[in-house]
């Protein structure tokens, strides 16, 4: 899977330490017009790569190549752009330093004007994590970002979602493989552990009562825990990348970009953005009551809720009714 990448040099990041030799790897799709004009953000999401956005991206699709230069950047600590398992020490494996969702969009701000030279962005979207950062760009450049659809994602991670988020961290680094993020060999034991509780939050209550993961090809059960749980914990996700990025989950908050002391609802307020909040109607991480709550403080705001069980992963592509809400929402929105 192709990309470029981005050389950062010395990033300091929001918490005070600074990454040398910092790096952004991105995928563009499409062609920038002469004016600039077409560009769109698809920032990825908990432990995604830029390949695993490709399902909201095609001729025919709201996020059409042929029409729009659709920018995929990584987020840090994902592997791909600076990360603990990429970079030197003594900033290696366990010793990487905390990253703010406000530091992911400020490396790509630099990523979109300074490197593409682009000032004005049609469209910033995002699913989870990837919905964060478009609530954050749309707070921290609020004067450039025309548009945002943020879905099954939100501004601020919930009490309840920090809580998820512990179980699942408990049960990576309980593995004494881990060895405190220096582990010589990959923590297996963890990562399967850590997957078997990712599983009972990413679907809902109501998917799994259906059985609805026969439609995704699996057998049973037990199959779907090991086949797509397991499976999708133990696909080339280095386990302090996977921490990484969580801490930069649970610590998510639009409030505390700089100027805003910590007020959410202040940062909200001022985003200018015409935004479409779509939050998915069985999600055990980010509620539609949660993404009501933030939506009622921007003020140029439509709350579209994607109906259905599939929780969570209503936004990550597996579910093909769900793909056809998404893309028609972001179509309405830029032909708005």
């Amino acid at each position: 899977m192709t990309h470029e990448t981005l050389d950062l040099g010395d990033f300091t990041l929001q918490g005070g330490a600074t990454l040398r030799g910092a790096r952004l790897a991105y995928r563009t799709y499409g062609t920038l017009d002469a004016d600039r004009g077409n560009a769109i953000v698809y920032p990825t999401w908990y432990s995604g790569r830029h390949w695993e956005n490709e399902w909201l991206i095609g001729p025919g699709m709201a996020l059409d190549p042929d029409r729009y230069f659709i920018i995929v950047p990584n987020m840090l600590g994902n592997g791909l752009s600076s990360s603990p398992s990429n970079t030197p020490p003594p900033y290696d494996r366990a010793r990487f330093p905390h990253v703010t969702m406000y530091d992911n969009v400020a490396a790509q701000h630099r990523l979109v004007t300074e490197h593409l030279g682009i000032e004005r962005l049609r469209l910033v979207t995002g699913w989870s994590m990837g919905a964060g950062q478009t609530y954050q760009w749309a707070v921290s450049h609020p004067d450039m970002v025309e548009r945002i659809a943020p879905f099954c994602g939100s501004s601020r991670t919930s009490p309840h979602n920090v809580v998820f988020l512990e179980g699942v961290k408990a049960a990576l680094t309980a593995d004494a493989d881990f060895a405190s993020g220096w582990y010589e060999k990959l923590p297996v034991t963890g990562l399967r552990a850590m997957a078997r509780v990712y599983a009972g939050w990413g679907f809902s209550q109501a998917f799994y009562w259906d059985h609805l993961y026969t439609q995704m090809g699996y057998s049973s059960l037990e199959d779907f825990l090991i086949g797509f749980w397991e499976g999708f914990f133990l696909d080339d996700r280095d386990p302090n990348n996977l921490l990484a990025m969580l801490w930069t989950w649970q610590n998510a908050d639009v409030g505390r970009t700089p100027g805003f002391d910590g007020d959410t609802a202040a940062a909200l307020s001022s985003i200018k953005a015409r935004a479409l909040v779509m939050p998915a109607e069985k999600d055990l991480y980010f509620p539609p009551e949660d993404e009501a709550w933030a939506a009622r403080h921007i003020p140029n705001r439509e709350l579209r809720v994607i109906p259905g069980v599939w929780g969570h992963f209503a936004g990550g592509g597996v579910n093909p009714a769900d793909t056809a809400f998404i893309d028609r929402a972001l179509q309405d929105l830029l032909s708005a």
